[in-house]
């Protein structure tokens, strides 16, 4: 029987990642991401609902996110999820968590409006243009120029 699994996220970090190193020197970085999903009840009357979900992302891709992201900006997120389950030590309880293992992720323009702000990126990187996401790349730079392969970005993008 095929399985599969499979998380697509997209939200705000609810604090500044964390970045540890495993015994072996792999890097691990842990955050949480909160989305929100805005509906209408039956009475028709707007609510909102939040969701916090905890990511793991491990080598290249945890330490790049540990540098370029801070509490508060967007990410999109793919991934895998994970169910991690242990003992309490105090009491003895059986205890559980599920979580997304990153497999993939992409920068997102500020949540705060417009693509600039946030930490400069270090001088060998080129800036991000506009609120175009782009896999991998440092979050945009305040003020800096679309460079030259980036300029029709947006024509590429199918929505």
């Amino acid at each position: 029987m095929p399985s599969l699994n499979k998380v697509l996220l997209m939200g705000n970090l609810t604090r500044d990642p964390e970045l540890r190193v495993t015994p072996k020197g792999t890097p691990i970085c842990q955050f949480s991401l909160a989305i929100n999903r805005q509906f209408k009840m039956e009475s028709g009357e707007s609510r909102e609902e939040v969701i916090y979900v905890d990511v793991e992302a491990w080598g290249k891709q945890g330490e790049t996110i540990a540098k370029y992201v801070t509490k508060g900006r967007p990410l999109f997120v793919e991934g895998r999820l994970r169910l991690d389950q242990w003992e309490d030590k105090n009491t003895k309880e059986k205890r559980s968590r599920m979580k997304v293992v990153l497999e993939n992720f992409q920068f997102l323009g500020d949540s705060r409006g417009g693509g600039g702000g946030g930490p400069a990126a270090p001088a060998g990187d080129e800036p991000v243009g506009g609120n175009s996401p782009e896999r991998h790349a440092p979050p945009p730079r305040a003020g800096g120029a679309k460079p030259a392969a980036q300029e029709n970005l947006d024509e590429d993008v199918p929505f």
